[in-house]
């Protein structure tokens, strides 16, 4: 996976981030988004006709993931799908959101690195195999010190009546918004592709530590830190 070294700088609503040239970006924002799931599924179907007869469940389970990822803060995702000679494409993803939480009185939680580290509880791997997760704090060169975790973890599979999950590598990194209190960007990097944990762990990692903040706000389309 050293291969990757040509990159993209990213610029969205008040944030900068590079990703590996070959990256493609999911487009989650509502003025552009269908036509751009539209577009990018025209093209699979051309390129696998036999695709063809799927082609509207694809558009319609793409545009809905892109609305609930929309609703839950996310600004930006970039996902790679790239072969390595194997039978089975290597694939992973980052995904920059606006997050923000409060207290049961309605008061801001606290955007500290100190603070966010403490409530996010480390999980150990009883036997091979399990899920495990390790928390940290980060220096973002120019940014300043976040929160991170990082592991093989269990996600839940939204809306999924029978609780079932998704095992994934997962780095997630909260970066405090300067000036808005409560609120932080969080940087997720993930992959399905476990046996290759140790690597997108350096990728995202790689990836995150790029991330900057644009001089006029962290803003897009009335959002705002």
């Amino acid at each position: 996976m050293a291969r990757y070294i040509e990159t993209l700088t990213v610029e969205r609503g008040g944030f900068r981030i590079k990703v590996p040239e070959s990256w493609w970006e999911f487009d989650v924002r509502p003025e552009s988004r269908d036509d751009s799931i539209r577009r990018m599924v025209d093209e699979r179907v051309a390129q696998h006709p036999e695709l063809a007869p799927y082609r509207d469940t694809y558009v319609t389970f793409l545009r809905k993931s892109a609305a609930d990822a929309w609703k839950s803060g996310a600004l930006y995702c970039g996902c790679m799908a790239e072969s390595f000679g194997g039978d089975t494409p290597v694939t992973g993803s980052v995904t920059v959101s606006l997050v923000g939480g409060r207290t049961r009185e309605g008061a801001p939680l606290s955007n500290d690195p100190a603070a966010i580290a403490a409530q996010l509880a480390p999980k150990e791997a009883h036997r091979e195999g399990d899920s495990w997760r390790k928390v940290t704090t980060v220096d973002i060169p120019g940014v300043g010190p976040a929160a991170r975790t990082y592991g093989i973890e269990d996600i839940q599979i939204p809306e999924d009546s029978l609780g079932r999950t998704i095992r994934a590598v997962l780095m997630q990194t909260f970066i405090p918004v300067p000036g808005q209190e409560g609120k932080v960007a969080l940087v997720a990097g993930s992959s399905q592709v476990l046996d290759l944990a140790d690597s997108f762990f350096d990728i995202f990692d790689a990836i995150t530590s790029t991330f900057r903040f644009a001089d006029r706000g962290f803003t897009s389309n009335g959002r705002s830190l």
